[in-house]
C-alpha cells in the first residue's frame, strides 16, 4: 500500500472510532472497541472499502500506535470523543512530562491550564521530541512543561495508553512552565 493510502486509511480509522462511529453505523463497546470484520463491512457499505489486510498494515506501520488489535477486534489507542472506558490503571508519572501547542493556544492555556477540549483527557508527551512533533502539526510548536510529579503527589491521576501517551484529566496553570 502507498504512503499516500496508509495516511487516508488512518484518518479514515481515527475519524470513526474516535470521534464518530455512527457516521458509518458502527457501534463501540464501552471500552472501544469493534470486531474487525463489522468495521471493514460497514467502511465497505459507506464508500470507503479497506481490505483486512489494509487494516492489519495500517495498525501495525502507524508510528504513533494510534490503534490496537487483539484478536478480532480494534480500537482506537486514545483521543476520544465518544464516550468509552479505556480501563487504564492509574499509574505514577515521571517528575515530567510535556505538552506540544502552538503560539495561539498559550493565552488561553495561562488562564486556564491545559483542558481537555473535545477529548476525554489531555495528552501529554514522555519526552520534549514527540510533544515538539505534535506541536508542529498544527503549526511552529511551543513545547509546555507539566510537573507531572507535583501532580501525583497532590492526588492527579495518571494513565498511559498503550501507545506511550500520558493521559490526565487537566493540568492546571499552577504545574505549568509557560513560554516568556
Amino acid at each position: 500500500m502507498n504512503e499516500r493510502r496508509m495516511v487516508r486509511v488512518s484518518k479514515y480509522l481515527a475519524r470513526h472510532l474516535r470521534h464518530c462511529p455512527d457516521r458509518i453505523e458502527v457501534t463501540l463497546d464501552a471500552g472501544g472497541w469493534v470486531d474487525v470484520r463489522v468495521l471493514l463491512e460497514a467502511a465497505e457499505a459507506h464508500g470507503f472499502p479497506i481490505s483486512e489486510a489494509e487494516l492489519r498494515q495500517v495498525v501495525a506501520a502507524n508510528d504513533k500506535q494510534r490503534f490496537v488489535i487483539a484478536g478480532d477486534r480494534i480500537r482506537a489507542s486514545q483521543g476520544h470523543s465518544v464516550p468509552v472506558e479505556l480501563d487504564l490503571p492509574v499509574i505514577e508519572p515521571p517528575e515530567v512530562l510535556f505538552h506540544g501547542t502552538v503560539g495561539r493556544n498559550v493565552a488561553a492555556i495561562r488562564e486556564q491550564g491545559l483542558l481537555p477540549m473535545g477529548r476525554h483527557h489531555v495528552h501529554l508527551s514522555a519526552d520534549r521530541v514527540t510533544a515538539t512533533a505534535v506541536g508542529a502539526r498544527r503549526g511552529v510548536p511551543v513545547v509546555l512543561v507539566v510537573a507531572a510529579g507535583e501532580m501525583w503527589a497532590d492526588g492527579h491521576e495518571f494513565r498511559v495508553s498503550a501507545n506511550g501517551v500520558w493521559l490526565v484529566d487537566q493540568v492546571p496553570v499552577g504545574y505549568l512552565q509557560l513560554p516568556g
